[in-house]
């Protein structure tokens, strides 16, 4: 099964007042290491393309979405996929990415976003994908404003549908999360998974192919330790990644 994963990736610049005297550092991450390595060995190749390589690199035709089963968006606000450096720099029409992953899923294809301060509605409703076509075709509706709930003290999530093969063999205590996007169910949604009372995973049919909205991180730091080292971890993403793909 080919996965492709857009997004996980940041750039850090500090600036550190010392007295008279002030410096800058710059430091480069990328949070996939934990899927990764669940996923190692079980049938998953991962392709990975970073925030900052998106307008560039992420397929702009269904022809070359056909190379992968699922695509992931996790952490990766919409404007990255929106505005490719042809539209943004040089004011030329380029295809809507939205537009084209319809197309891919409707067509077969499975879709997943996965939740984060840039994902949904997003930090200071920055993520902005209620203002794409992709709220249409979502398992759920985006909040229109900053939709982060902080939960500094820890909350476990509650399995609503045990019997789905996404979470087939699972247990039914989950380990803890840190925080998710508080999103909205539509009427022919499946809610999977739940956390206080917002969805943690809904799924849908679109045409011949599946979507997936996972509402909180798949990494640090909504994703703690806990569920990151947990034994099911590796399983749970396994087994949401060959639904989407209809294995």
């Amino acid at each position: 099964m080919n996965v492709l994963v857009a997004g996980e990736t940041w750039t850090t610049y500090g600036v550190h007042i010392k007295g008279m005297s002030a410096y800058t550092t710059a430091s480069y991450e990328v949070s996939l290491s934990a899927l990764e390595e669940a996923l190692s060995g079980k049938g998953v190749d991962i392709t990975h393309i970073p925030n900052h390589d998106v307008p560039r690199k992420f397929p702009r035709t269904v022809a070359e979405l056909k190379s992968y089963d699922v695509v992931v968006l996790s952490d990766v606000p919409a404007d990255t996929l929106l505005l490719h450096p042809d539209t943004y720099l040089h004011s030329k029409r380029t295809p809507n990415l939205f537009a084209t992953l319809r197309e891919w899923v409707e067509g077969g294809g499975g879709m997943a976003m996965i939740g984060g301060y840039m994902s949904f509605a997003g930090f200071e409703g920055k993520a902005r994908y209620y203002m794409t076509s992709l709220q249409d075709w979502l398992p759920v509706s985006i909040l229109t404003h900053d939709d982060r709930v902080e939960i500094p003290e820890g909350i476990n999530p509650v399995v609503v549908d045990p019997r789905h093969a996404i979470v087939k063999g699972i247990p039914q205590d989950w380990p803890h999360f840190l925080g998710y996007n508080r999103i909205v169910p539509k009427a022919d949604s499946n809610v999977i998974l739940k956390i206080a009372e917002d969805p943690l995973l809904a799924v849908r049919e679109l045409g011949s192919g599946r979507v997936a909205a996972f509402a909180s991180d798949i990494s640090p730091h909504w994703a703690p330790p806990e569920f990151l080292e947990w034994a099911h971890y590796g399983r749970f993403w396994r087994q949401l990644f060959g639904w989407l793909a209809h294995e």
